[in-house]
């Protein structure tokens, strides 16, 4: 009898627990007490806050702040954005093929990928999107996120797209079906004189190297022998893909990265010496959007002193994420280690957990404190290192290039910012473009193009359509600011007419940090030098 009494005691007090948490709402000790609180409270809020919550966008809030108290490259990213990055990195995705700008509420085809679904249906340039699959869309709900919901979609899916073309007053429908379309990181290869090829990797994806081998052969064909790698606003990518680049310019044996962390043994990477390119001069291009694949890229190529590094410092972004999905597409980028540059630099900028703000905020501070402008001005937040043959690099916030390029800001004004800014550049660009496209369609040639669009006065014509837009003329601003105006509308023009390789040839025309290289090639300082060595007092 006493046994029994004291079980019943017993079982009692457990009953009468539970029942009196569970009707007075009090479960915090479940949470004090689970290894998981976070999945107890969502729990607790699901079975009883007195309104109905999406959990769902309750988690994709709370999952961002999370992860921005641990450093700012640790991210949360939903099954939407994460598809979108993936299609920029693996190379490819599936859609129509065209590439478009949206100009008063109408969605306006700014250009047709070559051989791609759209092409092979008919559309052309300069066809305004009215219907898609017998639905208008035109007004309040064309946004860039819309139209690329309605024309992207599984391969071999079929999408009907009205069009408004120019001359036409009634709707021609084209049916497309849609297939992969692919997505250039290496967008442009050519030859900026007799000896020198130019390359310009936009970022590092799954078939970069592959493009790259492509563009190398395609200059080895026309005889270059230097080489301008254009690293500027190359965001990066795939570590991999960048460390298989490098290789082909390394000898064997030579360290080009390696990474670190707390639950990550280090690992290093090394050149194999197999690479078709290890002797020829080469020059790198790099500027403060460089961040991570690209930083890697430069930082082997300065600490191995096998090329010179132009422009000015580099983002400064050394920390390795790793991506780990969840079951609804979802995903997290987790910081799970540190990547070092062969010299043993990290080239991480300082950062404070959970200030945003102030990391996101150091390229206009850069530019506040004059580092585009003088190299005096760059502050290094780490310590002084040494290249394979002494020569002085620092870490702990970006490359910092051996030959610094200043920024040209002598001939901008507030009208020539306002232009840019506000995207009016832009919009008369592809309106005259699209006024104009039979007699633009003649030229195949950028500088032929170029020559008729100086002829044609386009800064003036642009004067007149901004006016007409908002944006009031001021005759000695647009005359201070003639030429870069001229250049920011003809390069639009060329590049809706031609294609991207046209544009950055002719950017790179008057580019200071192109005629720096080509000078760097002339006077054979490709490849750095020894420091000299002081010579000792007696």
């Amino acid at each position: 009898m006493p046994l029994l009494l004291a079980i019943s005691m017993a079982a009692g007090i457990v009953i009468g627990t539970f029942f009196a948490n569970r009707f007075s709402g009090n479960r915090l000790n479940i949470i004090n007490s689970g290894s998981n609180r976070l999945n107890n409270l969502l729990h607790i809020i699901d079975d009883q806050y007195v309104d109905a919550v999406n959990l769902d966008s309750l988690v994709d809030t709370a999952i961002p702040q999370i992860l921005s108290d641990l450093d700012p490259h640790s991210v949360y990213i939903t099954a939407k954005d994460a598809q979108i990055a993936a299609d920029d990195l693996k190379g490819s995705f599936s859609g129509v093929g065209i590439e478009f700008m949206i100009r008063e509420d109408t969605v306006h085809i700014q250009g047709i990928i070559k051989n791609g679904p759209a092409e092979r249906a008919g559309l052309l340039a300069g066809d305004k999107i009215v219907e898609v699959d017998g639905k208008k869309f035109v007004g309040k709900e064309v946004t860039n996120e819309e139209a690329m919901h309605r024309l992207k979609g599984p391969k071999d899916t079929k999408v009907k797209i009205g069009v408004l073309r120019y001359g036409d007053k009634k709707v021609k429908t084209f049916e497309v079906t849609r297939g992969d379309i692919p997505v250039r990181s290496v967008t442009s290869t050519y030859m900026i004189d007799e000896e020198t090829g130019y390359i310009k990797i936009k970022n590092f994806g799954a078939n970069t190297y592959a493009e790259m081998l492509i563009a190398l052969a395609k200059l080895s064909q026309e005889g270059f022998s230097n080489l301008v790698i254009d690293l500027r606003e190359n965001t990066g990518g795939y570590l991999e893909s960048a460390v298989q680049i490098i290789n082909e310019f390394l000898p064997s044996n030579k360290l080009i990265v390696y990474t670190q962390g707390r639950k990550s043994p280090r690992h290093e990477y090394k050149s194999n010496g197999k690479g078709s390119y290890q002797k020829i001069p080469l020059v790198i291009l790099i500027n403060e959007g460089s961040a991570s694949a690209s930083e890697i890229f430069a930082g082997a190529i300065q600490d191995n002193d096998r090329g010179t590094i132009i422009g000015r410092r580099s983002f400064g972004k050394g920390l390795v994420q790793q991506q780990l999905g969840f079951t609804d597409g979802s995903m997290i980028r987790l910081t799970i280690a540190r990547y070092y540059t062969p010299s043993g630099r990290c080239i991480q900028k300082p950062y404070t957990p959970g200030d945003g703000k102030d990391y996101e905020g150091d390229i206009v501070s850069r530019y506040q404190h004059g580092e585009f402008f003088s190299q005096d001005s760059i502050k290094h937040t780490g310590p002084a290192y040494h290249t394979g043959i002494g020569r002085t690099v620092y870490g702990g916030g970006g490359i910092t290039p051996d030959i610094f390029v200043p920024e040209d800001t002598t001939n901008v004004t507030s009208y020539y910012k306002q232009a840019a800014m506000n995207g009016l550049i832009l919009q008369f660009a592809f309106a005259y473009t699209d006024n104009n496209r039979q007699k633009l369609s003649e030229f195949t040639e950028m500088n032929e193009l170029n020559k008729y669009l100086i002829r044609q006065n386009t800064v003036e014509q642009f004067a007149v359509y901004a006016d007409n837009h908002g944006l009031k003329r001021r005759n000695l601003m647009i005359q201070k600011s003639h030429t870069l105006l001229q250049r920011y509308i003809n390069s639009r023009i060329i590049y809706n007419i031609l294609d991207e390789d046209a544009w950055t040839a002719y950017l790179n025309q008057d580019d200071d940090v192109i005629k720096k290289a080509l000078s760097v090639f002339k006077n054979n300082e490709a490849f750095p030098k020894k420091p000299d060595t002081p010579t000792a007092k007696k």
